[in-house]
């Protein structure tokens, strides 16, 4: 089976790591609750929008030593490659950020890869030319689909409902923060999960 799987919040957890670089660069009070949209709504409640822009671009391009990965992925990965399933890694994010330092995310985001082992020639990794990042949504799409992927998990509906996602491609919802529930967004319903660990059972027989 070929399975592809998104980059940010599938596989990259991002839980504390805006609150922790916010205080890092003095944006936020200490007391603030954790979070990426609670530290997004305290600056916009401040109108500065343009600190949280700058922000997500620090932690893409430079922190994402702070970030990682969701329980259970590695262990998913690696019986899914012994099973002899062929897995992809496919994204979609800008260049470089779009404020301040122009980091090379999609350098941050491979090294990140790197750095966490998810990506490599050993087995139950993911091989490096098995990795795109595209530059935008519909890119993203028509690469699933060049890839003639089988399986597709990503954290965002939009993305299994776009134009041109593949109709035979079984699209698999990764929700950890219960965001759908009930695995509906737009009057579409998904198969939706909450855990890598859910994902492995349900959707390889793991």
């Amino acid at each position: 089976m070929r399975i592809g799987i998104d980059f940010d919040n599938t596989i990259a957890c991002y839980d504390g790591v805006f609150h922790a670089a916010a205080l890092e660069r003095e944006l936020i009070p200490a007391d603030l609750p954790t979070g990426k949209t609670i530290v997004r709504d305290y600056l916009r409640s401040l109108d500065r929008d343009a600190d949280f822009t700058k922000l997500q671009g620090y932690v893409y391009g430079s922190r994402m030593d702070l970030v990682g990965l969701y329980p259970g992925l590695t262990e998913v990965l690696k019986k899914a490659a012994s099973a002899g399933h062929d897995m992809f890694i496919v994204s979609h994010k800008t260049r470089t950020p779009f404020a301040g330092p122009a980091y090379d995310l999609h350098a941050a985001a491979k090294d990140f890869l790197h750095t966490k082992e998810i990506i490599g020639e050993a087995p139950g990794q993911v091989r490096p030319e098995r990795v795109f990042f595209e530059l935008t949504k519909e890119e993203k799409v028509v690469r699933i689909a060049d890839l003639d992927c089988e399986v597709f998990i990503d954290d965002l509906p939009e993305i299994l409902a776009m134009e041109g996602f593949p109709a035979k491609l079984r699209p698999i919802l990764f929700d950890p923060e219960n965001h759908y529930a009930n695995g509906a967004w737009r009057n579409r319903s998904f198969e939706r999960y909450g855990s890598w660990r859910e994902i492995g059972a349900a959707v390889l027989s793991l």
